[in-house]
């Protein structure tokens, strides 16, 4: 507290100066402390926000569903050894391999509890497995409803170029895309395919 009593005299003044600066600085820093403050309430409340639109957002937006590409299924490429180069993936970038190559196991997005598989394999270069196409390469995408996908391609003056092939663990069939790339549609049964104990690189 302020001493006006001593405050006539040099010394008192001095001191009353002195005391001033003090309550100044004490000031200063409570405002200070006020603002750091505010700028963390501001910004929680703006996290909050964001995190309250992102929720809301993900109960309302419409659920991407129907018959469409959900992702890769498998990457196939020509090789002059196959062999050779799986042995060099495998001693060197670790990927585990089976004869046809590997699989890389992941986890569903819309379903952390389900798995998914994306294959990684190379063929000879002598391989007629991507005619009609003259590419170094094919990819597999997985696809959901197969059917309503195909039939609305038709729909659309797009036609597979095989024939549908049911195994127990998908079906499959294959188009020529506008660039002259085969590609494969894969709709997937991942529990079964996880049955068949393939090694996979997690």
């Amino acid at each position: 507290m302020l001493d006006f009593g001593r405050s006539c005299s040099a010394e008192g003044k001095r001191e009353v100066i002195a005391q001033l600066n003090e309550l100044a600085a004490d000031c200063l820093s409570l405002n200070h402390k006020s603002d750091v403050m505010k700028k963390f309430t501001l910004i929680g409340l703006l996290c909050a926000a964001f995190l309250l639109g992102y929720g809301f957002s993900r109960l309302t937006a419409p659920a991407n569903t129907g018959p469409r590409v959900t992702g890769i299924g498998g990457i196939f490429f020509k090789a002059k050894n196959p062999a050779a180069l799986k042995a060099w993936y495998e001693k060197n970038l670790g990927m585990r391999m089976v004869q046809s190559g590997t699989n890389f196991e992941w986890h569903q997005g819309n379903d952390s509890t389900k798995k998914g598989f994306t294959i990684w394999a190379p063929f000879r270069e002598t391989t007629k497995y991507f005619q009609p196409s003259d590419k170094q390469f094919m990819i597999n995408y997985r696809v959901e409803q197969l059917d309503a996908l195909l039939a609305r391609l038709k729909a659309s003056g797009i036609l597979p170029a095989d024939t549908v092939e049911r195994v127990s663990y998908g079906s499959f069939v294959h188009l020529m895309d506008p660039e002259g790339n085969k590609i494969e549609l894969w709709e997937p049964n991942d529990v079964e395919y996880a049955k068949m104990g393939t090694i996979t690189t997690k």
